[in-house]
């Protein structure tokens, strides 16, 4: 099974993107110097905004989660895994983790990228208030890949 999101993001001139084990995307339409995660600001979703079919795919272990992130025709891509104890819930942000750790706000997890990973140049573009990044998330059951 394959479920995709479709969402968007705005940038913010402190955009720093350089934390070392996740990345966000934010509702809140401001960012301070301590949020070095943040990718994405006035982001058009967050985690409780995502469909049904969507958080019922994640929460599934064998579930390969990728975010596919563009601005101005540059882009990157993550890829994590879902897991059962992702509730999605949280309304503010959404956030990929290399690690395991599981709360409301965790879109997926053991990410093999955070923030510090992403492209430079697609990060130098989001600094800019006017950028906008146009975010696909895709959830596909491990099963069709073959």
């Amino acid at each position: 099974m394959k479920v995709t999101e479709a969402l968007d993001a705005r940038g913010h001139r402190r955009i720093r993107a350089v934390h070392p084990k996740t990345f966000e995307f934010t509702k809140e339409p401001y960012l301070t110097w301590r949020g070095d995660c943040i990718i994405g600001v006035k982001a058009s979703k967050a985690a409780s905004d995502l469909s049904d079919e969507f958080k019922a795919a994640v929460r599934n272990m064998n579930t390969i989660v990728h975010v596919r992130m563009e601005v101005e025709g540059v882009i990157d891509e993550a890829a994590g895994w879902g897991h059962i104890l992702l509730s999605c819930t949280d309304a503010k942000s959404l956030v990929a983790r290399r690690s395991g750790y599981t709360c409301g706000r965790t879109l997926m997890i053991y990410s093999n990228k955070a923030a510090r990973d992403l492209s430079r140049t697609l990060v130098d573009l989001m600094r800019n208030p006017k950028a906008r990044m146009e975010i696909t998330l895709t959830a596909e059951s491990e099963e069709n890949h073959g």
